[in-house]
């Protein structure tokens, strides 16, 4: 999955950008009320360990 599918799939889920940090951007989970870090790589791979730490964060798995 491309970082730029993941980004998708967040805002699905009812996530939202907070800010831009210097290297990421900082999503808002509204389920977990968790922000979290996403990288701005959006036409690479998104490795499984990142991936699940994301979707953790979200409160998607």
């Amino acid at each position: 999955m491309k970082y730029s599918e993941l980004e998708k799939k967040l805002q699905e889920a009812g996530c939202s950008i907070s800010r831009e940090g210097k290297n990421h951007t900082i999503w808002y989970s509204p389920i977990t009320g968790k922000s979290f870090p996403v990288g701005r790589h959006q036409t690479q791979d998104v490795p499984p360990g990142t991936y699940r730490s994301i979707m953790k964060s979200a409160g998607l798995i």
